[in-house]
C-alpha cells in the first residue's frame, strides 16, 4: 500500500469530515479533527482491505476507498458528537439548547420597549 497516499487521503477526508460535523467552520477543533483523520486512516488501511475495497489503486488513490475513508471518519464523528454534545453538529457558539433558526431565533439580547426608554 502507498503509505504517503493514505496519509495524505486521511488528512484531507479527515479534514473534510470534521467540516461536516461542525456548525461553524471557523471553529474547528483539533482534537476532533486528530480523530476523524485517525478514523480515515484506520478505515482506509486496515477496513478497507478486510471488506475488499482497496485504498490506493495503480495510479494513486481509488474513488471507493477515498469515499469509504470519508464515509467511516464522518460516521465517527457524527457518533461522537451525538454522545456528547445531543447532536449531530456540534455548535460551540449555543448557550444552552440549540435553536431550530440559529441565531436568528434567538431572542435573548432583544429587549422589550419598556427597556428602550421611549413613551408608548
Amino acid at each position: 500500500m502507498n503509505v504517503p497516499a493514505l496519509l495524505t487521503m486521511a488528512v484531507l477526508v479527515g479534514w473534510l469530515a470534521t467540516l461536516i460535523t461542525h456548525a461553524e467552520t471557523d471553529d474547528v477543533s483539533l482534537p476532533d479533527f486528530a480523530i476523524a483523520v485517525c478514523a480515515a486512516a484506520l478505515a482506509g488501511g486496515l477496513l478497507a482491505p478486510v471488506l475488499g475495497v482497496s485504498a490506493t489503486g495503480e495510479f494513486g488513490l481509488t474513488l471507493w476507498g477515498t469515499l469509504f475513508s470519508w464515509a467511516c471518519a464522518t460516521l465517527l464523528l457524527g457518533t461522537l458528537n451525538l454522545l456528547r454534545f445531543g447532536s449531530l453538529r456540534r455548535n460551540r457558539r449555543a448557550r444552552g439548547k440549540p435553536t431550530p433558526f440559529g441565531p436568528l431565533a434567538d431572542t435573548s439580547s432583544v429587549g422589550t420597549l419598556a427597556d428602550t426608554g421611549h413613551k408608548v
